[in-house]
């Protein structure tokens, strides 16, 4: 029996692996483990970990430590490594799978290869210039012993990070299983479950802090809140942001704006991926610094403003306009996004794949797992080629 431990530490993130767990669960000859923590186990982003049992996920452990907004993230790294190494001692899984930047990504990691226990990492290789998760993602790959990237870009850029090309799999980004697969609600049927009436023009906002900006996040908001005022007829739906620091003075003031603006405005801490896809599919313009704008957006044909510089690297569909967080630059970018001259780019194929990811894992995965070892070679491209 191969034991595969799961690791998840948001909604959004449960909702990426969502179709990895439902083949990994079906399997006969694999134990598959989650460990729900962070943002999971938090009652202010709504305890999401439950939205993994109502799937009907069997959890094997609940971890709870502080946020970085509670306590500072070196303090909150701190405190994951040293709740989650002694549940992986317990677990004993032949190999953790992680997924993405996050600080409690990169502490899972740390405890994983602490123990020797081998690590499975997607979505590494990528460049988000605009904040610290830059860094945890290229330490996250040097601690894994297999890779699974979402474009050749990427996985051509691990390898450049010395890692064996035997072990760097180009398998396409997850989320687009999930765009492939899914069963759009209506309007109508969202609206209903909001509790808000859903316009033909709606925006959805996803607006995250990125530390390494010159402008404070907050002062990044405010450009964004009055390049909004210029749209009086576009209806805004914010998607709250996660647990990073300086996202709770964010939330703060998208509640205040939307309190200021009810009759247009509306704000969620957590919608789940059904709701969150179905949202993006019937929006006419997505807005923010979320990857989600670049990876699952160009899919649904939705353009996306990406504000600033936190996705910053990222390779970029056609359907995603950059722009700096000011308020001319911000309204400019929305204009054309909603012009029917853009609307030619929204077709063009994405570079992320074609959501039959999971499958290509979920191979990977049962091949490799019970045979993976977490000392490796460094992979000099001086005497090779990728």
């Amino acid at each position: 029996m191969k034991k595969i431990c799961v690791i998840t530490g948001s909604r959004a993130e449960y909702g990426l692996f969502y179709p990895l767990l439902k083949l990994l669960s079906m399997e006969r000859g694999v134990k598959l483990q989650i460990v729900a923590t962070s943002m999971h186990m938090s009652q202010k982003f709504g305890l999401t970990y439950r939205a993994i049992e109502a799937d009907g996920f069997k959890i094997s452990a609940k971890i709870k430590f502080p946020l970085p907004d509670d306590c500072g993230t070196p303090v909150s790294i701190g405190r994951a490594i040293a709740a989650i190494a002694p549940v992986l001692e317990k677990l004993k899984p032949d190999v953790v799978v992680l997924l993405g930047d996050r600080f409690e990504t990169f502490a899972a990691a740390t405890a994983a290869y602490a123990l020797k226990i081998p690590v499975a990492h997607l979505h590494g290789g990528e460049i988000t210039a605009g904040v610290f998760d830059e860094a945890f993602r290229h330490s996250v790959t040097k601690m894994s012993s297999l890779h699974f990237t979402s474009t050749e870009e990427y996985r051509r850029r691990v390898i450049q990070l010395g890692e064996s090309p035997g072990s760097v799999y180009n398998v396409g980004a997850i989320g687009l299983d999930n765009v492939r697969r899914a069963e759009f609600f209506s309007r109508e049927e969202l609206g209903a479950q909001l509790g808000v009436t859903l316009s033909e023009n709606l925006a959805c906002i996803t607006f995250h802090p990125a530390m390494f900006e010159m402008a404070a996040p907050a002062a990044q908001l405010k450009e964004l809140f009055k390049a909004l005022d210029r749209f009086p007829d576009l209806q805004v739906v914010f998607t709250l942001p996660n647990a990073d620091r300086g996202a709770a003075e964010l939330i703060k003031a998208m509640h205040t704006y939307v309190k200021k603006n009810s009759a247009r405005a509306s704000a969620f801490t957590s919608l789940g991926q059904k709701r969150y896809l179905s949202l993006l599919n019937l929006s006419k313009i997505v807005i923010g610094n979320s990857s989600s704008g670049i990876i699952e957006a160009p899919s649904l044909e939705t353009p996306t403003v990406n504000i600033g510089t936190r996705q910053e690297g990222r390779t970029r569909p056609a359907s995603v306009i950059d722009c700096p967080a000011e308020t001319n630059a911000i309204a400019r970018a929305i204009k054309l996004g909603l012009s029917p001259f853009f609307a030619v780019k929204l077709r063009k194929p994405n570079p992320y794949g074609d959501g039959l990811t999971a499958p290509r894992i979920a191979r990977i995965l049962l091949r490799k797992a019970g045979r993976l070892g977490v000392k490796k070679s460094f992979f000099d491209l001086k005497y090779g080629k990728a």
